[in-house]
């Protein structure tokens, strides 16, 4: 503490593989705040896959009563621009929350140092008064003028102490905008950098045909059933597409 200025420390923010902000260089952060900022990163919704649960349904209504099919809803993988926001307020809300206790910690150290310098100073001026009373008469005067002066000195010392935490408090806030400011951009930047993927249903055509012909058959549905088998190969040949083109 003492006078000793406080320095600013800078903080810089890195990119992972997946181009997501998940370095944060300059303070140290506990293995408590890590782990948070890791489950905030996590994807919450594991993609869906109903294309076999449509293909399985299919297969039955062709050798029972039948029962049409659901409209395969359109997927969207999760990694959106909305997404991306969500972890961004997820992980700024966990850094802002870590700088504040950094600053905390600060300002609890000062005040502590502060205390102690004070009663330092009150316990020293009480030694002198003690020794005071055992001086003659003639050295009084000048140890009064002397226990004077300490007490001046040590109104001063708390005033300069009040003033150092005046300028660590402000600094700190100073250094919370600066991190929040090169966080977010840094995070702006990512989230540019990352487009939304969507998924079209596969055979939808055929799939609207097969609505159409339950619809129309409801007593015959096999009727249906070049369709059916039609479609099951469209699905099949969709499925042995994505395993070539994914690995």
């Amino acid at each position: 503490m003492g006078s000793g200025e406080s320095t600013t420390r800078r903080v810089s923010f890195g990119l992972d593989e997946d181009d997501r902000v998940r370095i944060l260089r300059g303070v140290k952060l506990s293995e408590d705040v890590l782990q948070r900022m890791r489950n905030a990163s996590a994807d919450p919704r594991p993609p869906v896959n109903n294309k076999e649960n449509l293909g399985e349904q299919t297969r039955t209504s062709s050798t029972s009563d039948p029962q049409s099919p659901k409209t395969q809803p359109r997927t969207t993988f999760p990694d959106t621009k909305e997404e991306l926001r969500k972890r961004y307020e997820q992980q700024q809300a966990i850094i802002q929350e870590e700088l504040a206790r950094i600053a905390r910690k600060e300002r609890e150290a000062a005040r502590q140092d502060i205390t102690r310098a004070v009663q330092r100073e009150r316990v020293q001026s009480r030694q002198e008064s003690e020794k005071a009373k055992q001086l003659p008469a003639s050295e009084l005067d000048a140890w009064g003028k002397q226990l004077d002066k300490k007490e001046a000195e040590l109104k001063a010392l708390e005033a300069f102490y009040k003033e150092q935490i005046t300028q660590l408090e402000k600094k700190n806030e100073e250094r919370f905008k600066m991190y929040s400011e090169q966080f977010h951009t840094a995070a702006t930047r990512s989230e540019a950098n990352i487009k939304p993927r969507n998924v079209e249903p596969v055979c939808s055509n055929l799939q609207a045909q097969i609505l159409n012909c339950y619809r129309e058959n409801r007593e015959q549905t096999l009727q249906c059933s070049d369709l059916a088998k039609e479609y099951m190969q469209c699905i099949n040949a969709a499925k042995k597409n994505l395993l070539v083109n994914h690995g």
